[in-house]
């Protein structure tokens, strides 16, 4: 569980955990409902929803399979991209400058 910003989802992810998104402003509401939509946890819960909907919304992460099986494979995909060398080639088609030393 935590608020949802670009690194902190992308950590998860990478780690194939399943997450809980309670977002507060910026990015954030978008990134739950990304981690939604791609399985890998229940719907972003609105933080003046906590007091009320806390505990489903963590026996939901906690008890639908499907959430923990996704996210496995998930971070598995991220673990084995090479975001890097993929920037480094975009850039050089947007470019047309090859990096020094290839």
């Amino acid at each position: 569980m935590h608020h949802g910003g670009a690194g902190s989802t992308a950590a998860g992810l990478r780690a194939g955990r399943p997450t809980l998104v309670v977002p507060f402003p910026g990015d954030q509401p978008f990134w739950g409902t990304r981690v939604h939509a791609l399985g890998v946890g229940p719907a972003p819960l609105p933080a003046r929803d906590l007091g009320t909907s806390l505990a489903s919304s963590l026996g939901a992460l906690v008890h639908t399979d499907s959430y923990t099986s996704r996210a496995d494979e998930m971070g598995a995909a991220i673990r084995a991209e090479n975001g890097l060398v993929v920037g480094v080639h975009v850039l050089e088609q947007i470019t047309g400058v090859t990096a020094v030393g290839q």
